[in-house]
């Protein structure tokens, strides 16, 4: 049985803490009672906004203002009648989970040409009930309740969605080189086979499961949404050559070593490792399109590398140096590179306020942050 299989009331939410949906959903979304880990053990850091909070002529414009860091929204002449708006958004670490309700608006990406920090993860979408339709660089699509859809915040795309409830998943780019080439070759499209319905129950589950599950389970969790992306997301036939994945993952893994063996040679570039891998420009360029480019994947590497010296008690460098090892001959630009990468700057992990490599941002900092900034905040802190 599937999730086109089962029909339920609409009266039927995932979470107590989010009314009925005025659409009839096709997902089975029993109302758990709600339960907490066990003693002793800390939850699933958790988020919520609901602009019910927010005075009514102000409710839309602060929506938009939660999701601006990746998509931007369609003006609305009438914002004195109010916009319904809630969010829930579970930081998983490497991930982020949330169930959004919104009612109907236009949308559309924020490429990185107009906004030099725009965002780049993937997010896999089931919509509960309601209707997206989604225009792309390959065509459009429209997806409504069971069916996951692939969108990439990196690239051009736009759309509209009616009264909607849905999951979201956001997975960052260099979350893992398998997930990258499954998503890159299935983005911008539904996921609707039978493999992908099972994703679709996966994250019902995970929606209905996430309040009582202990943060420090959060690693196998985050495997097993991992192992489920890469067996459920499955390419078209159309979109890539099934001969093709073996070699691309020995290519990717032959790159890797590459990068990190030449981490600190300023003259390493994507031609040597065209030169290096043994194969065309347009071949290295297509490979590391799921990871920003080949340049943004050397940097994000070198940037991944001086955040551990810096970290390090016992590097007792000064970080233009550290920095300049890294290939980074302007501190100034090392600083802006660090902090839109991270999230705050290299004195920070210097001087102890930081540590450790950023998996999740610390749960006091969005805590404090107001509820409209916080998915936006976490966004920005995915990494792999």
């Amino acid at each position: 049985m599937n999730a086109h299989d089962r029909t339920l009331p609409s009266d039927a939410p995932l979470d107590p803490s989010f009314a009925p949906t005025v659409v009839a959903a096709v997902i089975d979304c029993p109302s758990p009672h709600s339960k907490r880990p066990s003693s002793g053990l800390s939850s699933i850091p958790t988020f919520k906004f609901d602009t019910r909070g927010v005075p009514i002529d102000h409710q839309y414009d602060t929506w938009r203002k939660s999701f601006s860091p990746m998509l931007e929204f369609g003006e609305r002449k009438d914002t004195f009648s109010g916009f319904e708006g809630k969010q829930t958004v579970w930081d998983l670490g490497n991930l982020a989970f949330s169930r959004i309700r919104t009612r109907a608006l236009e949308f559309a990406s924020i490429p990185g040409h107009t906004r030099r920090e725009a965002l780049d993860h993937w997010t896999l979408t089931l919509p509960l009930d309601g209707m997206i339709s989604t225009v792309g660089p390959a065509g459009s699509f429209q997806g409504g309740a069971g069916i996951v859809q692939v969108h990439s915040l990196g690239r051009w795309f736009e759309g509209t969605a009616t009264d909607s409830d849905m999951l979201m998943l956001f997975v960052p780019r260099d979350f893992c080189a398998e997930v990258a080439q499954v998503l890159g070759a299935a983005e911008f499209s539904l996921v609707d086979t039978a493999m992908g319905r099972l994703l679709s129950d996966y994250f019902i589950g995970l929606a209905k499961r996430l309040p009582s599950v202990a943060a420090d389970n959060l690693p196998e969790l985050v495997g097993a949404t991992r192992a489920m992306i890469r067996a459920c997301v499955l390419p078209s036939a159309g979109t890539i050559e099934e001969a093709e994945a073996p070699i691309v993952r020995v290519l990717l893994e032959r790159a890797r070593g590459i990068v990190h063996a030449k981490l600190f040679d300023p003259s390493f570039n994507a031609e040597v490792l065209s030169r290096d891998l043994a194969i065309s420009r347009t071949g290295l360029y297509r490979m590391f399109e799921p990871f920003g480019g080949v340049m943004h994947y050397i940097q994000h590497q070198r940037l991944l590398d001086a955040h551990a010296a810096l970290a390090d008690p016992n590097d007792k460098r000064r970080i233009i140096e550290i920095a300049e090892q890294r290939c980074f001959s302007d501190g100034a630009e090392f600083s802006r590179a660090f902090k839109r990468e991270f999230g705050y700057t290299p004195s920070e992990v210097r001087a102890g306020r930081r540590s450790g490599m950023p998996s999740r941002p610390p749960a006091g900092e969005l805590t404090s942050a107001a509820p409209e900034e916080r998915l936006g905040l976490l966004l920005r802190k995915l990494h792999g």
